[in-house]
């Protein structure tokens, strides 16, 4: 897998101040996408264990609120192999614990979709994707439309992309949504 870029201060891609994992390699193509260099798959660099090493430092800092993954497409089978091995490195030094001074989330954003693309189809091709999934706490799902291009949305591009928390979903088997603190729809949505 190659990546584009590591960003180590990140407040546009989930909440806090994240560290985030730009990978290389898209067969979205969505129109008017803001990352299209991205879509090449030879693109930037090798992400090597040296890679993971840094990430994992730059996650130290107290101010970090996690680890967001996007690109380019993080769930093109390519893409799921190099991501396994930072997400399990990250979950063994970072687990589930909201309790914990320590606890830190991971985000990812992916054109594919929750239910007919990734659970339907991608968990039953491939092993990395289940594992990946029990890693994940917040996934935007759904390719940019450009026709639904809206600004004011948190955290995505456009409105027929979701926000939905992974771990609750899986649970309760149904697609629940995530909403950002404040926002005037109250609480978490069943989607």
């Amino acid at each position: 897998m190659n990546y584009a870029d590591i960003k180590r201060y990140d407040v546009a891609n989930g909440t806090g101040i994240r560290v985030t994992l730009f990978v290389s390699g898209c067969t979205h193509h969505c129109k008017g996408c803001f990352n299209k260099e991205t879509w090449d798959f030879d693109y930037g660099k090798p992400f090597t264990e040296t890679n993971i090493d840094d990430i994992m430092t730059y996650l130290e800092p107290d101010y970090c609120s996690g680890l967001t993954i996007l690109g380019g497409e993080p769930f093109e089978h390519v893409n799921q192999q190099g991501i396994l091995p930072l997400l399990r490195r990250f979950r063994e030094r970072y687990p589930r614990d909201k309790y914990s001074e320590h606890h830190r989330n991971v985000w990812a954003f992916s054109g594919y979709t929750f239910e007919t693309d990734i659970l339907d189809r991608m968990c039953k091709e491939w092993p990395e994707t289940p594992e990946i999934l029990s890693y994940i706490d917040i996934l935007v799902d759904g390719e940019f439309h450009e026709e639904e291009k809206n600004l004011k949305l948190h955290f995505k591009g456009s409105e027929n992309q979701r926000t939905i928390l992974v771990t609750e979903s899986l649970a309760e088997g149904e697609t629940l949504l995530w909403t950002p603190p404040g926002d005037s729809a109250s609480g978490n949505v069943r989607g």
